[in-house]
């Protein structure tokens, strides 16, 4: 099942090309904001499955007919996993397990807009990644039970402001900037995803293809990730985990941008760039740039903070 909130956040179902205005079926469920709604669905979906199932059986709304908002739009926690990909064998070696969080605030949905902020950072980049959405309580859970506490999947753009002064400690200020976390458009649960370490992701900006990869790339798959989570802290229904990106296809963002990311089975997420600054940068990957024998991450050409 695909589930979205829609307009003035109301809670849908999405089929077909429809959405389905789901409100009526969870009227009981506690809620001072849209979050807790998707919250209490997710904790107690069992008990309101049936009832989602027999709305679609209705007349829905075309989906082009809605405004369809973040599906999470204030997890307690997103927890992104870092440089969790062997980048197509080019690491001979996993990385060691690491992450860092991204403040619930940086949440956008689809058709919005990431704002670049005034900050001299020598480039913006957004990473593509499968994102699971947790679906039951976990702590200290073993790798071989966590598939069990997951809800479902998003797509997932980790926004980053690249080498902000000063030189250490900076992931905090790179990464959890307003609009820095545009997800969705749908949660889709994990019944409909027969194996997420075999997903193809894909990121297109401007309707080139930038990043191309493969979920199976992962150093650290998704039920080591939770188990290593887990152990840190508690995992709660709705919070988010973002599984990492391989690198080699990130290039910069920049004003006027139109960024879409599709990993199959999520449907597409579609997101815009704004920077008032008008800064540009070169166009290449940083792949490309590397295969030229270049430094990987392109400079700033013209605009604030250029050299």
């Amino acid at each position: 099942m695909k589930l979205v909130l829609f307009d003035d956040f109301k809670l849908g179902v999405l089929k077909d090309g429809s959405v389905f205005d789901a409100m009526s079926a969870v009227s009981d469920i506690p809620r001072l904001h849209p979050q807790d709604l998707m919250n209490g669905l997710i904790a107690r979906f069992a008990d309101y499955r049936g009832k989602l199932d027999a709305l679609t059986k209705g007349k829905g709304v075309p989906v082009g007919q809605v405004k369809l908002r973040a599906p999470l739009p204030r997890p307690a926690t997103i927890d992104c996993m870092a440089v969790n990909y062997m980048e197509d064998g080019t690491k001979t070696e996993a990385p060691l397990i690491n992450a860092f969080h991204k403040s619930p605030s940086s949440v956008i949905g689809d058709g919005e807009t990431m704002i670049l902020p005034d900050v001299p950072a020598t480039v913006f980049e957004g990473e593509a990644e499968l994102a699971v959405v947790i679906g039951k309580p976990a702590s200290h859970v073993k790798a071989a039970d966590a598939m069990g506490h997951i809800f479902g999947y998003m797509n997932f753009i980790d926004g980053s402001a690249r080498n902000l002064p000063p030189p250490l400690g900076v992931f905090f200020q790179s990464k959890s900037r307003d609009t820095f976390a545009p997800m969705g458009p749908c949660i889709v649960t994990a019944d409909e995803i027969p194996d997420p370490q075999k997903l193809q992701v894909r990121l297109w900006v401007n309707g080139r293809l930038t990043q191309n990869f493969n979920t199976d790339d992962m150093a650290h798959k998704i039920p080591r990730c939770i188990e290593w989570l887990s152990s840190i802290h508690a995992l709660v229904p709705g919070d988010v985990v973002a599984t990492g990106t391989n690198h080699r296809g990130l290039s910069a963002f920049q004003d006027g941008d139109k960024v879409e990311l599709e990993i199959d089975g999520l449907k597409r997420l579609t997101i815009n760039i704004r920077d008032e600054l008008k800064r540009t940068w070169g166009r290449e990957t940083r792949l490309e740039r590397q295969d030229k024998g270049l430094e990987p991450i392109s400079p700033q050409r013209t605009g604030k903070y250029a050299q």
